[in-house]
């Protein structure tokens, strides 16, 4: 019972999805820098089309698009309480001139 529990930074995978947007993106060379496997950042925006608007960026600092509309309600519900999410990379498909990328979203607990 003298054991004290220490907490672990674990990453608890919530959904699989895909990134939105990415053929809105004023610099494209991102497309061209990412791969499987890559940690994005999740950032709220205030955006006055999607007020659940969550931007995700590359490891490079770069805006990739978006965690699509249809998907981010909980998601963003969870970070204005201060959760960390996350997401990786997990497919990056060429079709023609659109990229399409599959993400994996986690919660970072503390």
């Amino acid at each position: 019972m003298g054991d004290v529990l220490k907490p672990l930074i674990k990453e608890i995978h919530l959904f699989d999805s895909y990134v939105a947007g990415t053929s809105h993106l004023t610099d494209k060379s991102v497309l061209d820098e990412i791969r499987v496997g890559d940690k994005l950042t999740l950032i709220r925006e205030d955006n006055k089309f999607d007020s659940n608007a969550i931007l995700l960026y590359a490891p490079s600092g770069k805006k990739i698009g978006y965690v699509p509309e249809k998907d981010n309600v909980i998601f963003a519900r969870l970070m204005d309480a201060g959760k960390h999410l996350s997401a990786v990379i997990t497919k990056i498909e060429k079709k023609g001139s659109f990229t399409k990328i599959a993400v994996s979203i986690f919660l970072v607990d503390i």
